[in-house]
């Protein structure tokens, strides 16, 4: 399979983008780190999202072997994950922030596809970039690779349906998928970490209370980053979107 020069260039564009961003000090994020969760924990998320990845594993072997012409975007909405989701930006209460990317993937392709572009993320994050774990990385998957991705499809395709206006439907889907990832995250940590004053629910709104101070204005960032993405994409793969049933 060939590809265009435009099609050359913006892989290019995007490599180079992402060399760039990366070249950063390693610092705590909202992944869930390593060894963070106890084991039981660790084992049901992971058996939790064992499904969900799977599916999106032969979907995406189905999609290669169908719609070859795809590959080149599957491809960018990888790299555009691994990008956003590796800057992490500090907390006024003391944590870190992060785009999660995902919801670029799920409005493209679908939600079990944008599982597994997610987990292979995840992997490569842990093991380079000591940004979540392996431990962790069940719970991670089912926060970042399932739950955001899901409510962003699922989001996009009601909007879509009400006939709402599309890029203010994407902005809408990918900015509340992000949110939802970080709600689902604060749940994660509740359940693993009740307080002893108010149990799992007195956990769950701390946790949000940590998250909210830069969650909130990166999710508007995220909306925004995907609907010029996908802007981008019209420009020279307005074939390709029409394929993937945009």
């Amino acid at each position: 399979m060939s590809f265009s020069m435009k099609e050359k260039k913006a892989v290019a564009i995007v490599a180079a983008i992402a060399i760039t961003l990366l070249i950063q000090p390693t610092a705590n994020a909202m992944h869930i780190m390593e060894g963070y969760l106890p084991l039981g924990y660790c084992i049901a998320w992971s058996a939790a999202s064992a499904p969900f990845l799977v599916a999106g594993i032969i979907k995406i072997r189905k999609l290669i072997s169908e719609k070859a012409s795809l590959l080149i975007i599957l491809a960018m909405s990888g790299a555009f994950v691994f990008v956003i989701s590796s800057l992490k930006i500090p907390s006024l209460t003391g944590s870190c922030s992060h785009m999660t990317g995902t919801g670029l993937a799920a409005i493209l392709f679908g939600p079990f596809e944008a599982t597994a572009l997610g987990f292979i993320v995840l992997v490569f994050q842990a093991i380079l970039l000591a940004h979540g774990g392996l431990t962790s990385l069940g719970a991670n998957t089912f926060s970042m690779g399932i739950a955001g991705p899901v409510f962003t499809w699922l989001l996009y395709a009601m909007l879509k349906k009400a006939r709402a206006p599309r890029k203010t439907n994407i902005f809408i889907a990918a900015s509340l998928g992000d949110l939802f990832t970080y709600i689902v995250t604060a749940m994660q940590l509740a359940l693993a970490y009740p307080s002893e004053s108010g149990g799992v629910m007195a956990s769950f709104v701390k946790f949000l209370g940590v998250f909210a101070p830069t969650q909130v204005p990166l999710a508007v960032v995220e909306g925004i980053l995907t609907v010029l993405i996908i802007m981008g994409l019209e420009s020279f793969a307005s074939a390709e979107l029409e394929e993937a049933a945009l």
